[in-house]
């Protein structure tokens, strides 16, 4: 006789699809809200995120500072004077250099896709132009736009201008009171909080910022590490804008996998388009080298934990933040996403059934030992 579905069965899995999918449906109702409500904010959250950035590369001078004996506003007083130095000196010996350049470097990079689309319309390939034209033409376009945004950071418009000014003034504040008084936070925040969430939001707030920290100051070590690398190497080889590339490759550094990806083609175009094939293809071998020994050696030596995020998720990441929010959704994407893993870790680990004391259990006990048994198991009389 055949078998047939269960109609009971069935009335409950339709039952449990549905309520699941009510479910699933307000968490999204509510996330929508929450990325409103973001970005109605988001002329404060903004600055406030740049603060937190800013924190986790100078915490550790001040924590040194402080751990010496140091009161909290002389600390963070010395750290902030220190920071405003360096930033001076990258300013005058980087910035403006740079952003001389962008504009010579965004026609390089248009020039190397025009070179691309020339070589690939001839022989061996013979691809069609009307296949690769627009393709490519797009892509010129906008890779020059990206170039021209991420080395040069110029903006057009008074409000733009007024507008990041206000931004970077709100987030040096918020800095220098995060130095100050970031280690009050979570005890204050502690005494605010009724109940169980008097224990969980401390926890989960602790290890993003100790997620956060690791994610920042070890991408700008290896940052800094591929810029002078893949820089000396194109110095070597006699590529031009030679300080513009190294810029772009250790700003690409904070976009995981796609950044070094970028970073690489906009060199190797411009290796192309100035010193010919040969010497691009060695601009190539140099940084797949170099990305090679970042990935084995630089990497796990300043990454005591890592992100615990694959790769696949990183590359998606990176994608969603930069169709949202462009170039700054895509350098906010992956600390986004590691944060949200750390909440997601925090709350199944809540959710996870106690495991048993194996000395509650007869069975166990060290006094009796196990019951005997005799044949397959069965408690000997």
């Amino acid at each position: 006789m055949s078998a047939t579905l269960s109609s009971a069965k069935s009335r409950a899995a339709l039952r449990t699809s549905a309520l699941i999918s009510v479910e699933l449906l307000v968490i999204l109702v509510m996330a929508s809200a929450a990325l409103w409500v973001l970005g109605q904010m988001w002329s404060v959250v903004w600055p406030l995120i740049v603060g937190l950035l800013l924190t986790t590369l100078t915490w550790p001078v001040a924590r040194f500072l402080r751990r010496h004996g140091w009161h909290p506003a002389l600390a963070a007083s010395v750290v902030m004077v220190l920071f405003f130095a360096v930033a001076a000196g990258v300013l005058a010996l980087i910035a403006v250099p740079v952003a001389s350049q962008s504009g010579e470097l965004a026609s390089g990079v248009s020039d190397g896709i025009e070179k691309v689309r020339d070589w690939a319309a001839g022989p061996p390939l013979n691809i069609g132009e009307d296949e690769i034209t627009g393709a490519l033409d797009s892509a010129a376009a906008r890779v020059q736009g990206s170039v021209g945004t991420v080395v040069n950071g110029v903006v057009t418009g008074v409000s733009t201008v007024v507008n990041g000014v206000v931004t970077a003034v709100l987030a040096l504040f918020l800095m220098f009171f995060f130095l100050k008084d970031g280690p009050k936070f979570l005890p204050w925040l502690t005494r605010q909080l009724p109940g169980q969430l008097a224990t969980d939001v401390p926890v989960v707030f602790a290890r993003s910022w100790d997620t956060l920290g690791a994610f920042v100051r070890s991408q700008a070590f290896v940052g800094l590490l591929d810029a002078v690398f893949i820089g000396l190497g194109l110095w070597i080889v006699g590529v031009p804008l030679v300080l513009p590339l190294a810029v772009l490759t250790f700003i690409s550094a904070f976009v995981p996998v796609v950044g070094a990806l970028f970073a690489g083609l906009v060199a190797v175009l411009i290796a192309l388009v100035s010193n010919g094939p040969t010497d691009a293809l060695i601009v190539l071998a140099i940084i797949i080298v170099v990305q090679q020994l970042e990935g084995n050696v630089f990497q796990p030596m300043v990454q005591s934990r890592g992100l615990g995020l694959h790769a696949a998720v990183i590359l998606l990441a990176v994608t969603l933040g930069a169709s949202l929010a462009g170039i700054v959704g895509s350098l906010l994407a992956v600390p986004a996403a590691a944060l949200i893993g750390v909440l997601w870790t925090y709350v199944r680990e809540q959710l996870m059934d106690a495991p048993e004391d194996p000395s509650t259990d007869p069975s166990t006990d060290p006094a009796t030992g196990p019951p005997a048994t005799i044949g397959d198991g069965v408690p000997a009389s």
